[in-house]
């Protein structure tokens, strides 16, 4: 996760421990909070310690409890303004790309099992160097910020290893819009599809293709991940969320297997890539 973003839910969880030190009635313990609010235990002391984003209904509930609702306006403010900037590809990019990469690095080792959904781009943790080096020099034009592209290259595909470490799980869904964008020159795509035709079979990856002519129950959009169940990162044009609620989570994990109805695997999804490098103009 981002620096700012850590240091700001850090932030807040030390205010909302204050919050607990000088209840009117007399300081509190986190168990008796969590009693209080019938909570585990367990959530007092993430959202204190910053391992947990608080919700607006968290909050709500934090200061009625500690005496002091009328510090709601406060607490939900330093929330507001946090993931305004947290999130902003603007601001993170201004410490260039090492410290995004390293973040999301951080989180991608300490999983087993990744979901991973990408209607416009081949997915990261399987793009060859080259068109990674294309996708990230995009994206750096557009913001028009980050020179350590490189240095970003080298991140994205040291994390590639994760793949073959024992225990570990990839099921990545692209649309067929994946395999087509032509974010790079033809020979680079030529040889990005091959590597995805190499990757069907590895143990350790599971790699579904939606076609164009399949039908589908929602809208493929809105690239995102989903690491062990207890993290979502989605990406739009401003921005990057990280999104460890319940809720949150639940959702993104029941779109991912609602896109999944319409994948095709295996022989077929070799038969769609296949399509794919056919089609391509190769000089």
């Amino acid at each position: 996760m981002s620096t700012d973003y850590q240091q700001a839910r850090e932030a807040l969880g030390a205010r909302l421990r204050e919050l607990r030190f000088t209840c009117p009635g007399g300081r509190l313990t986190g168990q008796q909070l969590a009693q209080r609010l019938g909570w585990p235990g367990s959530k007092v002391s993430k959202l204190e310690n910053g391992r947990q984003t608080a919700t607006p209904e968290d909050l709500r509930a934090w200061a009625d409890a500690t005496g002091q609702p009328e510090l709601y306006a406060e607490l939900a403010a330093r929330l507001a303004g946090f993931e305004s900037h947290i999130r902003s590809w603007r601001r993170a990019l201004a410490n260039h790309f090492k410290p995004m990469h390293e973040g999301l690095s951080a989180e991608i080792e300490r999983s087993t099992d990744i979901w991973v959904w990408e209607e416009s781009v081949v997915a990261g943790l399987v793009q060859t160097p080259e068109y990674a080096r294309h996708v990230i020099r995009r994206y750096a034009d557009l913001l028009g910020s980050a020179s350590d592209i490189e240095d970003a290259v080298r991140a994205r595909v040291q994390r590639q290893e994760w793949l073959y470490r024992p225990g570990r799980r990839l099921h990545v869904l692209m649309w067929e819009a994946a395999l087509r964008s032509l974010i790079c020159p033809p020979a680079v795509l030529a040889a990005q599809l091959d590597r995805l035709a190499g990757v069907i079979g590895v143990d350790t990856v599971e790699l579904g293709i939606i076609p164009f002519t399949a039908s589908v129950k929602i809208v493929p959009a809105n690239g995102f991940w989903v690491l062990d169940d207890r993290l979502v990162v989605a990406e739009d044009w401003h921005a990057e969320l990280w999104l460890d609620d319940a809720d949150n989570i639940a959702l993104y994990s029941k779109v991912w297997r609602t896109l999944r109805e319409s994948a095709v695997y295996g022989s077929d999804a070799h038969n769609v890539i296949n399509s794919v490098r056919r089609a391509l103009k190769l000089q």
